[in-house]
């Protein structure tokens, strides 16, 4: 399966998993096959779900603190700037933070390895991660 393939069937599968709930409620295993058993996924330590992940249970884990952070997130465009076995997506994204009700539109560059038809690695680049994390943190009183 060509990496484009992958990817497009990985965000559908991604819809799907949110429109059933997702996290906490939806079952991950129609993700899972779009995901190599050791998957790395690299989020900027400056954001509310920063860290590594590892793994399908720790994808399951970061897609639960994305629902905990974000009370919507939605990709408004996608475009895929580079194919071959290390894809890169631009993705537009507006969404509203949980916490605050605040709404935020920012674009994420995405370089994804993909090795054996699946996906083995994510590193996502935010333009500004401290005006993400403001948009999440209450206000101090």
């Amino acid at each position: 399966m060509d990496p484009e393939a992958v990817l497009t069937g990985m965000y559908a599968a991604e819809v799907e998993y949110l429109a059933a709930g997702g996290p906490g409620t939806a079952s991950f295993a129609p993700l899972a096959p779009f995901f190599a058993p050791d998957v790395v996924l690299h989020q900027a330590d400056g954001l509310p779900y920063g860290g590594t992940w590892h793994g399908h249970a720790g994808m399951e884990r970061f897609f639960l603190e994305m629902s905990r952070v974000w009370e919507s997130f939605d990709i408004t465009q996608q475009e895929f700037l580079a194919t071959g076995a290390t894809p890169v997506v631009l993705s537009r994204i507006h969404a509203r933070a949980r916490a605050t009700g605040r709404e935020i539109v920012f674009p994420i560059l995405q370089t994804i390895t993909v090795r054996d038809g699946r996906i083995a690695e994510v590193r996502p680049f935010y333009w500004d991660t401290a005006a993400i994390a403001a948009a999440c943190a209450p206000s101090a009183a």
